[in-house]
Parts: structure tokens; sequence; C-alpha cells
């Protein structure tokens, strides 16, 4: 295999197939990228069994071949050459990487031991505005659980309704859900959200096939792929804790109470919650850590409904808020031991209900 490709186009198509590969596979073949040129076309690829991402890359290609790099290692060789032309050249069990003066030499990894990777797709696909996609993903995602000994909670749900396209996530905490109108999908499929969140960074945005398979997801653009193993398990029934409506409703800037909140998670940490006192002609936000002090203050907005405190989470209360889309964040609740539900206050396209904190 030899080839020649700009040192940035180079090393952008490794780092992101590179995103994929487990850092602690007990595997060492996981910890490589496989490197493919046919014709013109390079293909790099990498996966820890779970999670596979390939990049494209149009290449002068002096000959064709394949081989398998250290996954790091070659993305930070490339991109530390000078700019410029760079020339990759596979012979003997190793990989030459040259520009403009600079030389690494890269002991090949067995090519053999590589899994295979299939570039098909599930029989039902659809194509959707990648970026579009994205955004909901991330909109949702925040609610998704890190936690893999509860891997249900651990996926985005991909439903189909008869809108479109319905995103879910829950930590058990909260529970975020994204509707994307007119995207034509069947069945419901749980797809690990760490695979997800990658998405914009490997395969990036533009037209996108999706298509979601009893045993797989796959997410493709003329930039790559990105395929995940499906999760098999039943995703809680989220349905019924989404009450039709509140009596208690406040609108308020988002970024006042962004930045609001941001002072008061100053003082509170994260085991500390802030109280949001909800009165007529706006909202008393307050925050009260024993060893270290105290932060108060008021913020103008809009309240419909009976003077009550709630207190929540505050990277939890971030995080819902940043992921509304408006100017403006609506905040429903019906008293301060049930959820409070949080959505932009011209659309219901994107909603997040949160657990408060019992004072």
């Amino acid at each position: 295999m030899r080839i020649r490709a700009e040192r940035d186009d180079l090393a952008d198509v490794l780092a992101r197939a590179g995103r994929a590969v487990g850092t602690r596979s007990p595997l060492p073949i996981l910890q490589g990228i496989l490197v493919e040129v046919v014709g013109s076309k390079l293909t790099v690829t990498g996966t820890d069994n779970e999670v596979t991402v390939q990049t494209y890359l149009d290449v002068e290609a002096m000959e064709e071949g394949r081989t398998v790099i250290p996954a790091k290692l070659a993305a930070e060789a490339v991109r530390k050459l000078p700019a410029g032309a760079v020339s990759m050249t596979a012979a003997d069990g190793e990989v030459e990487i040259t520009g403009n003066g600079p030389r690494f030499r890269l002991r090949e990894m067995n090519v053999d031991d590589f899994p295979s990777v299939t570039d098909g797709f599930p029989a039902e696909t659809v194509d959707v505005d990648g970026l579009e996609l994205t955004k909901a993903i991330g909109q949702v995602g925040v609610a998704a659980s890190s936690d893999e000994a509860r891997p249900t909670l651990t996926g985005v749900l991909f439903e189909a309704t008869d809108e479109g396209l319905r995103l879910v996530a829950t930590d058990s905490y909260r529970l975020a859900v994204r509707d994307v109108p007119g995207v034509s999908t069947s069945g419901t499929r749980l797809v690990p959200y760490r695979a997800l969140r990658e998405l914009a960074r490997t395969v990036g945005d533009g037209k996108m096939t999706v298509g979601l398979g009893e045993r797989e997801a796959v997410f493709a653009t003329g930039r790559g792929r990105l395929s995940a193993r499906i999760i098999d398990a039943a995703f809680p029934n989220y349905r019924q804790l989404l009450p039709e409506s509140y009596p208690n409703r406040v609108v308020v800037n988002k970024e006042e109470l962004l930045e609001a909140v941001g002072r008061a998670a100053l003082v509170a940490e994260d085991h500390i919650p802030v109280r949001l006192n909800l009165h007529d002609g706006g909202i008393g936000l307050s925050v009260i850590r024993q060893e270290v002090g105290e932060e108060t203050e008021h913020i103008a907005a809009d309240y419909q409904g009976e003077e009550m405190t709630i207190a929540f989470n505050t990277r939890y209360l971030t995080d819902g808020v940043s992921a509304v889309a408006d100017e403006e964040v609506t905040i429903e609740t019906s008293d301060p031991l049930k959820p409070g539900l949080l959505k932009g206050a011209n659309t219901d396209e994107f909603r997040y209900l949160l657990m408060p904190v019992r004072l």
C-alpha cells in the first residue's frame, strides 16, 4: 500500500476513525485502525466490537493494499508533520509516514486479526438531515446514564410515532424527549448514547442515511459510516411520566436563568440543590451551604399559579435549560415533590422532565 494525501485531510480521517477505538480493550488489535486503499479511495476503520467508525478520503494511490496501525500514534504522527503532502507506505511489516523531511516508521499489526466489518445496511433506511438529527440527539443525550451496570439507561430510544421519529433518554432522575417531525421510521430501537455522541465528530452532518436493524444501527454520510450494536433491553414506560398539563407555569429568559443557576452552583456544588421560589413577578433563587455560605437573587419572569418553592440538582437543571433551543424557557410544575417539566416557550418538540430534591 502506498498513498499520498494532504496532511490535514489524512490526520482527520485517521483521528475520526480512531474515536471508536477502545482504550481499555484487552485485545491489542482493537488498539489499531484498519487502513485500506481501493482505487483512489482510502477507508479507515476503528472499532471496539460494539461501535465501529469508518471514514473515507480520496487520495493519490500508487499502490492498493491494507494495513493495521496503532490508532492514536498514527493520527498524532501525521498531525505533527509539517503542512503539505504526506506519504504513507506499508511494506515488510512496517508503515512509513513521511512529509517534508520528518519520517515515522510504525510496526504493522496483523491485518488478519482485525475484526471483520460489514458495510451493508439494514433492510429499511431513511434519509435525514444529519445536522438536525445530531442536534436532537445532543438534546436528549444529557439525560442518558453513563452507568454501565444499568445498560438500558445508557441508550437513546428511537421510536416511530404518527408524526415522525421520537428520541427518548433517561437516567431515572431526569427524562428527555425530542420529537423529529417528518422522519419516517418503523419500530423501536435502543441505541447506545456513547456511540451516538460521536456522530457529529466522526461522520458529520449533511444528508445522512439511517438504518435501524434488529442488531445494529447504522448512520452514514459522504464522510463516513458509524454503526453500533443495539441494546437488547426493554426501555422504561416513559409515557406515564408525562402529564397532560400542570397547574403552575413560569416563563423565563433562558440565558438569565442559566447565569443565575451558574452563580448558585458556585456555592451548591453537586450535592446541594438550588431552590426556586415561584411567585407572581418572577423566580427567587437561593442556595445555602452551611460550611460555605449562601447565594440568593431574583429573576423577572411571567408566573401563573400558586406561590411555591421547588428545588433541583443544579447540574441537572443546567443540562435541561441548556438543551432548550428557544430564547425563553417554560417550567411547569404541580407541587414541590413531583417532577417539573422544562421546554421551550414556543415549541413542544423538546421536553425535559426533572425530579425535584426533597427539602
